[in-house]
């Protein structure tokens, strides 16, 4: 029993100390090898086009270098010049509405009438009180001059040539008292055809025919002003300041004359041109900015008061500028970036600075040149330093005025 325990034992230990070192080391090297392999392959990538699929197809173009003027926008609300609100100046019964509702009316016309036969009587008794105090003037004068000749004759006293003297001034005084209730009667009766004030749209008639209008107090319709029209906007500190370092607004702070433009909410290109008109003195503290006022022609009334715009004002000189369009630019999260093409028809993934935003192109302030290809459609294909097959196109970008 002793000899067959001792010889199983020994076969178990040779195995365990002299074979098992060995393995081990063999193991662990192999395993370092590959992993050294791995790092190498990793540490130089090659990209390459998958071998089975030609180049994609994609379309370039070259920036387009052009003058470049920058406008900063803004949301107005357009105003009227002029809002009136239309009142009569006399009591009286409502005969006539002499317009419709929303159509444009001049200065000066009819709008309402007003019963005038109670004006026509005072108007005729107006001139009848005239006519008698004129009658009286004339006889106190003849009665003066008769004084006078006496007085001289010393056929009467100084006290009835003195009283006869101011029968004939209270006469004349009447005169100038009766021609002045002629000149309120016929004012009155003027009064009765209430006209529009201004040129512009009228709105509707708040009172109807046969109604009694008291002077002053009843409304009868507005009349509001439409060609041109004012549009307020509210221009924030940073702007005021760019404004007054701009060669074509700072020999004069007010900015009056400066060109503003304007579209409506269903417009495009901002087609209506105007001017700053007025500029507030002083910034409102409450929300930082200066508000500006802009006139805008409107000849055919599309400006409608209370509606709001988009205004653009000029905020730069001209300058150089690259330019590509706005479907060639990439955002990765708060970066820009195109696909610039090499000589080797590779692409390369570049990091711009975007600057103005004109029709549906982009200002490159940074990270182009000129004369250099980008990718504008097929952006979905790329990867960085594959090959590509490009298709050469031309364009041009519109400038905004």
């Amino acid at each position: 029993m002793e000899i067959n325990s001792t010889s199983s034992r020994a076969p178990q230990h040779r195995i365990t100390e002299g074979n098992s070192p060995k393995t081990s080391l063999g193991f662990m090297a192999f395993t370092l090898l590959a992993f050294l392999l791995s790092a190498c392959n990793n540490s130089a990538p090659t990209p390459t086009n998958s071998p089975n699929q030609p180049p994609p197809k994609v379309k370039v173009t070259q920036p387009i270098s052009q003058e470049v003027t920058e406008w900063d926008e803004f949301t107005g609300h357009i105003e009227a010049i002029h809002s009136v609100d239309i009142r009569a100046r006399v009591n009286g019964y409502l005969d006539k509405v002499n317009f419709k509702a929303g159509e444009k009316v001049k200065k000066g016309e009819l709008l309402f009438q007003i019963d005038q036969q109670p004006y026509r009587a005072q108007l005729n008794l107006a001139k009848a009180e005239l006519d008698g105090a004129k009658t009286k003037r004339d006889l106190a004068k003849n009665d003066l001059e008769r004084s006078e000749h006496l007085f001289k004759a010393k056929a009467i006293s100084a006290e009835e040539h003195d009283a006869r003297s101011k029968g004939y001034l209270e006469a004349m005084a009447a005169v100038k008292s009766y021609e002045a209730k002629l000149d309120i009667a016929k004012l009155n009766l003027d009064f009765t055809e209430i006209r529009s004030p201004i040129d512009g749209r009228v709105s509707q008639e708040l009172i109807t025919e046969g109604n009694l209008i008291n002077a002053e107090s009843t409304l009868l319709t507005n009349v509001t002003s439409i060609d041109p029209v004012y549009v307020y906007l509210a221009v924030d500190e940073r702007a005021i300041l760019r404004y007054r370092r701009n060669p074509l607004t700072s020999s004069q702070h007010n900015f009056k004359g400066t060109p503003v433009r304007l579209e409506l909410a269903d417009e495009h290109d901002f087609p209506h041109q105007g001017h700053v008109d007025y500029v507030a003195p002083k910034e409102d503290l409450a929300t930082g900015t200066i508000t500006l006022r802009a006139e805008f022609p409107n000849e055919k009334g599309v400006l409608s008061p209370g509606f709001f715009a988009r205004i653009k004002i000029q905020g730069n000189s001209p300058y150089p500028g690259v330019l590509v369009p706005d479907r060639a630019i990439s955002t990765d999260q708060d970066q820009h970036f195109i696909w610039v093409v090499n000589q080797d028809n590779q692409v390369d993934k570049r990091q711009v600075k975007l600057g103005a935003h004109i029709e549906e192109s982009r200002v490159i302030q940074e990270g182009l040149k000129a004369d250099e290809w980008l990718v504008i459609e097929g952006l979905q294909k790329l990867k960085p330093g594959i090959k590509i097959d490009p298709e050469r196109v031309s364009g041009s970008i519109k400038q905004e005025k």
